[in-house]
Formats: C-alpha cells, sequence, structure tokens
C-alpha cells in the first residue's frame, strides 16, 4: 500500500503500460479478489457490491478506478478485503472445502490452496506495483523505509542501467 504514498490522484490512476496497469488498479483489483476468495468461495459473503466483477461489466474494469472512485474508497475496500479475509482464515479449520465458481466444475478448493493462490496473485501484483510505482518517480524497495536495494546514488543507478544496455546491445550484436 506504501507505493501509493506522496503520489498524485493522477499518478496512482496513470497507465504506464500497454496493457494500460496503474496502481490504484492493482489495489481494486487485488480487493475484490481477496474479497471473492475468501467470501463466497467459502460460503461467507461479505455484503460489499462489486459492480465491476459482474457478468455484465467491462473487460478489465476491476484494474483501473473510475473518477467517481476515491483513492481513499479502493484503500479501505482493500482493507475491509483484508479484515475479511482475516475472519474467513480465523473461522475455518485448515481442511475446509471451498468453491470457485467461474472455474466449473473443477472448481472444488482447499483453504490452504486459496492461501496459496492469493499470496501468489498478490505477490505478482506487488511486484508489478513496485515496477510502476519506480516509473513513476524512481521509488522502488520492498519496504518504505527499509527497501532491499543497494544504498546508492541516482548516479550509480543511472551508469549501471547504462551497462546493462551497454551489455544487451553487445549480446544482441553477437
Amino acid at each position: 500500500m506504501w507505493k501509493l504514498d506522496g503520489l498524485s490522484e493522477y499518478d496512482i490512476r496513470r497507465p504506464l503500460t500497454p496493457t494500460g496497469t496503474n496502481l490504484l488498479g492493482l489495489v481494486k483489483h487485488s480487493a475484490g479478489a481477496e474479497l471473492g476468495y475468501f467470501g463466497p468461495v467459502f460460503g461467507r459473503p461479505h455484503g460489499v457490491p462489486l459492480p465491476w466483477l459482474a457478468d455484465d461489466a467491462a473487460p478489465n474494469s476491476d484494474m483501473r478506478a473510475t473518477p467517481e472512485q476515491s483513492r481513499e474508497e479502493i484503500v479501505g475496500l482493500y482493507q475491509q478485503a483484508w479484515l475479511h479475509a482475516d475472519e474467513t482464515i480465523a473461522a475455518l479449520p485448515l481442511d475446509a472445502i471451498g468453491r470457485v465458481p467461474w472455474r466449473g466444475e473443477s472448481g472444488a478448493v482447499t483453504l490452504p490452496q486459496i492461501l496459496v493462490h492469493v499470496t501468489a496473485e498478490t505477490q505478482r501484483h506487488a511486484g508489478h506495483a513496485d515496477i510502476v510505482r519506480e516509473l513513476i518517480d524512481g521509488s522502488a524497495g520492498l519496504l518504505k523505509k527499509a527497501g532491499n536495494l543497494p544504498a546508492v546514488t541516482r548516479d550509480w543507478w543511472r551508469d549501471y542501467r547504462e551497462r546493462v544496455d551497454e551489455a544487451a546491445r553487445a549480446a544482441a550484436a553477437d
């Protein structure tokens, strides 16, 4: 969530990849996924309307915030998803069986399978967020106050990037 900190409304919403990946859209998508997997899949309705996940919703509408959806609304939705997931995990036995309706007849899953799936999906989107934030203002790393990158200057990164590019060009020339 810290990837949103200090950014303008435009920066948290702007598409930075050819497929439109943006920070607030990643949060919105992740909230909907967690609410779905830890809600109806295990018979634990969350009561939160998610119109962007309806069958008749526009494609990819879960991956962007509309102008009417505020940062606070989407961040709050994700916080609701965390809480609902925590409650579901605490309430169910580890061998609980759920059903993923969008997987058809093969939709039976266990709570551990969903825990692994959602963890993997969250990590994947956290990586997307890391790259998108870096494209916006150069901020990178695992945690806001304790990144996992070398403590070097911007000049060092510029030179490093140039060396990586030179190596790529040299390899392509062979």
